[in-house]
């Protein structure tokens, strides 16, 4: 059973006084319990469910100085977005990195500090959000069932994970240009990861990769993505994810 608040004994509204006169405003507790809900019903994967700033390991700095404040760098970058949020100059975020930098933790970490302060927001894998649209095709009436897609188009806030982690087809270039251009368009807050690199990073980052960014969302969808995003390039730094493991 869970506890009655001490302070406004369960009702959500707490009697303040201000110049001589008694108001109600919300309890603390409401918004605790409103923050609670919102976040189970975002969808985030139990590996990332306690993600946050305050549990992202930086690498040592004693051991690789420069890994550190690289690292330092794209982590301050992701946490001021989620402080400035909703006051943001760009509505999205874009995380670029191997796989292993701890790219999916920080995005959860800014997904979960926004939720905190109120706001709404959904997580998707991005294969994961194409095989759930893909499903509810029904070939008798050609029609889509498009709860997936609608709910990815007007979420307060979208994190899509492992963006471009599906092989392109004209189905999926045209799906995620269209859901990039409406959320850009509407200056719908996305945030967003990808393990491919940009065609625009440079020869040492893209020359040297099979495919790129592009390759698998398109141009369209690029041009849009990086108009909307604000950009972090995550270091090369080993593998995040057997580095906090063995700490």
């Amino acid at each position: 059973m869970a506890e009655t608040c001490p302070i406004c004994g369960g009702t959500g509204w707490k009697i303040i006084e201000r110049d001589g006169i008694s108001a109600a405003e919300r309890c603390s507790c409401f918004f605790k319990t409103m923050t609670t809900g919102t976040w189970a019903k975002a969808g985030v994967p139990e590996n990332y469910q306690r993600a946050s700033f305050e549990n992202f390991r930086l690498p040592e700095k004693s051991r690789n100085p420069i890994a550190h404040e690289a690292m330092a760098h794209a982590y301050l970058a992701v946490m001021g977005y989620a402080r400035e949020f909703p006051a943001v100059d760009k509505p999205g975020l874009l995380l670029i990195g191997d796989p292993g930098t701890g790219k999916t933790h920080l995005a959860v970490a800014a997904l979960h500090a926004i939720i905190e302060r109120g706001h709404h927001g959904v997580f998707w894998g991005y294969q994961h959000l194409l095989d759930s649209i893909r499903a509810g095709y029904d070939p008798a009436s050609g029609a889509s069932d498009r709860e997936a897609y609608e709910e990815a188009l007007e979420a307060e806030v979208l994190l899509l994970d492992d963006l471009g982690a599906h092989r392109v087809t004209e189905w999926v270039e045209d799906t995620v240009t269209s859901l990039i251009t409406y959320r850009c368009n509407h200056r719908k807050p996305l945030i967003a990861t990808t393990n491919l690199p940009d065609s625009d990073m440079g020869a040492d980052a893209a020359g040297k990769a099979a495919t790129t960014l592009t390759d698998r969302i398109g141009m369209r969808a690029r041009s849009r993505l990086f108009e909307m995003c604000r950009i972090v390039k995550m270091p090369r730094v080993g593998d995040y994810r057997i580095q906090s493991a063995s700490r």
